[in-house]
């Protein structure tokens, strides 16, 4: 399943400045029943947005209408715990395009690229400064260039470069899952095929 090309994302944040967000928090495990990759949105967070009745919890961050936008600010160690893709789907069906972090779980951060988010680390020093201009003006938005591998603070012009694998920076860029790379190559299979 191909998703949008990422290139440059410029957007306002979510601020999360919690450590250890585990990937059952993300979405809890009663939620997984479903195999399509739809849905998973509404669940995201779900015991730290909602009361057990299903009301509102109104100091919860993705309650809050004062944070807006595609890019998610999360603390120290984001994705932790199992291995279910279903934390990326979350947050992608949420409207997420981009996670930033100062460490990822491993498996979260595959996860997430295979569906079209951008995982993001930057130092514990940056990462700090994100969240202190959010809390500044919640309108601060973000500039994340995956080309050039950078990540900005638009108001003060604070930048930091990201690493990235540039097997998953070739798909991310061009849209792509796993299949949808090698259904590109397709006529260069073909060619060393017959070749052989």
């Amino acid at each position: 399943m191909a998703y949008d090309k990422f290139t440059i994302l410029k957007s306002s944040a979510v601020p999360l400045p919690i450590e250890n967000v585990d990937t059952d928090q993300i979405i809890p495990a009663r939620f997984l029943k479903a195999t399509k990759r739809e849905g998973f949105g509404d669940n995201l967070f779900r015991d730290w947005r909602y009361n057990s009745d299903g009301t509102i919890k109104t100091d919860f961050v993705l309650n809050n209408p004062i944070y807006t936008g595609k890019i998610l600010v999360g603390g120290r160690n984001f994705g932790s715990g199992s291995s279910r893709e279903h934390a990326a789907w979350a947050i992608y069906d949420y409207g997420f395009r981009c996670v930033v972090s100062s460490f990822f779980a491993d498996i979260f951060k595959n996860n997430s690229i295979n569906i079209g988010i951008l995982p993001v680390t930057v130092s514990e020093a940056f990462l700090d400064q994100i969240f202190v201009a959010i809390e500044a003006d919640p309108a601060t938005e973000l500039e994340v260039d995956l080309e050039q591998q950078t990540i900005s603070i638009v108001a003060t012009g604070a930048s930091e470069s990201f690493d990235i694998n540039g097997y998953k920076k070739h798909n991310l860029l061009n849209g792509f899952d796993d299949i949808d790379y090698l259904q590109a190559m397709k006529t260069e299979i073909l060619a060393f095929a017959e070749n052989k």
